[in-house]
């Protein structure tokens, strides 16, 4: 009999795979699940989930805004840092009002491309509300999932404006993120996050397999086609035998770094270079500010990846190190590649390699094994470093601070390489299927289908990004105008933005 665990337990010990065997015979023989009782949270999830949602907060404010505005020049680093701090105030007002409904509440007969609003203003969402996790059985308070996930649509559109730094008006970025949240990021969000209530499955797989008539059969089969109908439409996190692509997404690679980084690129074509991009130099103003956020985006990321198992379990500590150990050897590999190729290890190469680790290894934190994650660390960097210098070079688009280069096709490659990493021949924790009671939720692994379905997730989110994005700005543009002036951009952001500067020397 197999005894591969599903996404919410992980066989990284023998002390975990005795918990999973626990886990097995609570699901057998528990009261509450056999009564049909509801499932209390654990206290140590919920305070893993909202130890988590303050990483992420820290990813955003001060870790981003602290490592985009180092990037760039001193007349603008006040304009970086109020547009990341008020994407996060905006999109975290928007987020309670609509967002967190239309990403996951029910949409009805628009259930696999968009939640509905049933959910909007918190309707219905309080303190005894629980929300289901990975493993059967287990739950945590709607709150704690409603506040992580808001930290998430926090920073992905945060991510976008270092593509078109210095050359963008501030209310331009504050309309185009408002329609872009709302309009690109909750859909997509929902794609890919919006997926079953494995107790739901679980249950009705239980019945199916005890089920002695027809008509009860076709009932609990009936619960399961409900319930796997009821997800996004590329279903991110489980398995393919779901009613969706079966595309898997551990934290965000596909609805984080692609999204954001095509809806960079693409404004940074549509948006047109800085002025003096190409003629004179444009250098950092301080790499050591970006050095302290590259460092708290490291640590914040902790709670992005980890925090997405949604559980203090093995699966957590599963992803922690495969983040820890994906990092580290982008860094180094990045380092190293420039090394030989310029001649000189650079700072700013070697922040730059920590943050690609961390983009690819995102989607496959808990598929991958840690050594999986650690080649895919020494891999994305030469990827992410040939695109930064030579392709953007060669075809001369200015992405100011490489949001293209770094988070479009690290966050591709991981996506890609996530359908290999998760295969237990490598290392991978494997598929997951909640219906497959008999073989302790095992699902089969099948290299060639996965990749269709990581392949899919991917263009789907370029295509749609990409191209609603184009529209956005466009519209954008004609209503109120994208750029400053010439003169008021070279003067600085700061002071015709905000009329303020960031140093006072």
């Amino acid at each position: 009999m197999s005894l591969r665990p599903p996404r919410g337990i992980s066989s990284v010990s023998t002390v975990t795979g005795a918990f999973f065997l626990a886990q097995c015979a609570f699901l057998a023989a528990s009261p509450a699940l056999a009564a049909g009782n509801a499932p209390v949270p654990n206290p140590g999830d919920t305070a893993w989930m909202l130890t988590s949602s303050a990483l992420v907060l820290m990813m955003s404010i001060p870790g981003l805004a602290l490592f985009y505005g180092g990037l760039v020049r001193s007349k603008n680093m006040a304009s970086i840092l109020t547009q990341v701090f008020t994407i996060v105030a905006l999109v975290g007002v928007l987020w309670t009002l609509y967002g967190y409904s239309l990403a996951f509440g029910d949409g009805g007969s628009l259930q696999p491309f968009i939640g509905g609003l049933g959910k909007a203003f918190l309707r219905g969402v309080g303190p005894d509300v629980n929300a289901p996790t990975f493993t059967p059985g287990h739950v945590i308070p709607e709150l704690a999932y409603f506040v992580f996930q808001m930290t998430f649509a926090m920073i992905t559109p945060a991510l976008i404006i270092g593509a078109f730094a210095e050359r963008m008006k501030f209310s331009a970025v504050f309309v185009f993120i408002t329609a872009w949240v709302t309009l690109i990021y909750f859909p997509i969000a929902h794609w890919v996050w919006a997926v079953a209530d494995p107790n739901v499955i679980v249950d009705a797989a239980t019945e199916l397999a005890a089920a002695t008539t027809d008509e009860a059969k076709k009932l609990s089969q009936d619960k399961i086609d409900a319930a796997t109908s009821s997800v996004g439409w590329i279903a991110g996190g489980l398995a393919p035998w779901m009613k969706g692509v079966g595309a898997l997404d551990f934290a965000g690679g596909t609805v984080v770094h692609i999204n954001a980084g095509i809806a960079g690129f693409v404004g940074a074509l549509i948006v047109g270079k800085r002025i003096g991009y190409g003629k004179e130099a444009l250098p950092p103003h301080s790499l050591t500010m970006s050095m302290i956020g590259a460092s708290l985006l490291w640590v914040g990321w902790f709670g992005f990846n980890a925090g997405s198992n949604l559980e203090a379990n093995g699966t957590t500590a599963l992803a922690f190190v495969n983040t820890m150990v994906a990092t580290a050897g982008a860094a180094l590999s990045w380092l190293l590649v420039e090394w030989a190729v310029k001649g000189k290890p650079s700072l700013l190469g070697l922040i730059s390699g920590a943050v690609a680790g961390l983009v690819a290894v995102t989607p496959a934190s808990g598929f991958a094994g840690p050594i999986g994650s650690l080649a895919l660390g020494f891999i994305v960097s030469p990827i992410c470093l040939f695109f930064v210098s030579k392709v953007k070079n060669t075809f001369g688009y200015d992405d100011a601070l490489d949001v293209f280069g770094v988070h479009c096709i690290g966050g591709i490659t991981g996506a890609l390489a996530t359908g290999i990493l998760v295969s237990p021949a490598l290392g991978g924790v494997g598929i997951t299927d909640y219906s497959n009671i008999g073989e302790n939720f095992a699902g089969k692994y099948e290299m060639i289908p996965q990749m269709i379905a990581q392949g899919t997730a991917v263009g789907a989110t370029l295509l749609y990004s990409g191209i609603g994005s184009a529209i956005l700005y466009k519209i954008v543009d004609l209503v109120i105008g994208l750029r400053p002036a010439p003169d008021q951009e070279r003067e600085g952001l700061d002071i015709t933005d905000h009329g303020e500067r960031a140093y006072n020397l």
